[in-house]
């Protein structure tokens, strides 16, 4: 515990605002957070990802409240990470010119997913 706060509520809301902070992350370091050339709004797939995340992030935020009852938000954050780091992955290793992400947002993926993961799993009551 942290105070009256559980970290995993620590963690949500932290990566809920990193979720909400993709485009400026995109401003200071595009190698590790862009797909296509020029400013990161030129592209629309780029903006449609920038909405799911900054939707997902406030979402995250919200749950921090209440941990226990938006598991399946949380599962979904940690299974969704996963699947696009490792699309993304295999996409910067078969396109080295996008090498960067396996230093920027592959691993800032993983990271949530395994952060997520451990302490939601830590939350959830043992069944027996």
């Amino acid at each position: 515990m942290i105070g009256k706060y559980t970290y995993l509520q620590v963690a949500l809301f932290v990566f809920g605002v990193i979720f909400c902070l993709v485009y400026p992350l995109a401003l200071v370091w595009p190698a590790g957070w862009v797909w296509h050339e020029g400013a990161p709004l030129s592209n629309n797939y780029y903006a449609m990802i920038l909405g799911v995340y900054a939707t997902l992030g406030i979402f995250l935020i919200r749950a921090a409240s209440n941990p226990s009852a938006h598991v399946s938000l949380i599962w979904f954050t940690v299974w969704s990470s996963v699947i696009h780091a490792l699309v993304m992955a295999v996409q910067a290793v078969q396109q080295p010119m996008h090498g960067g992400h396996l230093l920027g947002d592959v691993p800032a993926l993983l990271l949530v997913a395994v952060v997520l993961g451990v302490l939601v799993r830590k939350a959830e009551p043992a069944t027996g």
